[in-house]
């Protein structure tokens, strides 16, 4: 299912023992566009003010409720390496967090989540891309090697940033929208009627997007003004099908991500 992030904000996390916290924010990563961590914010049961939450522990959201529900205990949680979501987050600190829950590493390997296109718990080997056998400290020690930011991006803090064309500045951002099985960002939402008048909201693929300039809070994309002013108009009431996306994308002339 297509959601925007937003929708989640609020959200319960309900560990199999006890209710964890609400959620906040997502953190995801610029360069494969996978939503890596639900930033929750805790309650009074813990000292810290927020944690992560890795899509690897999510079982099931239940839309319903409000709820998404995590195959974690308030202990485990308790004991995880501490990591300040306020904080840039190194890939040294994300080896410690993986190797204490015993992730995989979603920079590893091809596809979206290392090895596979979906947090899968037990790691699959069936795709002929094995989860590596090493000890904990020797995940965290690799990890070292490499140190500097992640790329890791809040979707709270993105919204609001300015969209551009090849041709200049058409709308702002208002959202980002994933794939809540693969955890995978599928497009962003763009706002145009600040920009030109009649102006409409309109879906842009996140593999369109070519440069996210975070000094000067922009989005550059490789599509002309022209082009998202006249493409097909986002529905906020209708959800997000494989007919909308197919009409998307071949007014694009753009090949789907699905094919």
């Amino acid at each position: 299912m297509l959601r925007k992030a937003s929708t989640l904000y609020g959200y319960a996390i309900q560990a199999t023992d006890d209710e964890l916290g609400k959620i906040k924010d997502i953190y995801f990563d610029d360069e494969k566009w996978g939503v890596r961590y639900l930033i929750v914010q805790t309650g009074s049961w813990f000292s810290r003010k927020s944690v992560l939450v890795s899509p690897y522990s999510v079982v099931r959201v239940d839309d319903v409720d409000a709820v998404v529900q995590v195959s974690l205990t308030l202990d485990q949680v308790k004991n995880s390496p501490e990591i300040d979501a306020h904080e840039p987050v190194s890939r040294r600190l994300e080896g410690e967090y993986s190797a204490y829950y015993g992730y995989g590493h979603y920079w590893s390997g091809p596809y979206l989540w290392g090895a596979s296109g979906y947090p899968e718990l037990p790691l699959r080997e069936s795709i002929g891309i094995a989860p590596p056998e090493l000890r904990p400290d020797e995940v965290v020690a690799r990890a070292s090697d490499n140190p500097e930011d992640a790329h890791l991006r809040s979707a709270d803090h993105i919204s609001g940033y300015h969209i551009a064309g090849t041709d200049g500045e058409i709308g702002h951002l208002e959202d980002v929208i994933f794939d809540d099985e693969a955890w995978a960002i599928r497009y962003i939402l763009v706002d145009t009627r600040n920009w030109w008048p009649g102006g409409k909201k309109v879906l842009i693929s996140s593999q369109w997007i070519t440069r996210i300039d975070w000094t000067d809070n922009a989005v550059q994309t490789s599509l002309t003004r022209e082009q998202i002013k006249n493409s097909p108009e986002y529905d906020e009431d209708a959800p997000i099908d494989r007919d909308f996306e197919t009409r998307l994308h071949a007014y694009y002339r753009q090949p789907g991500y699905w094919d």
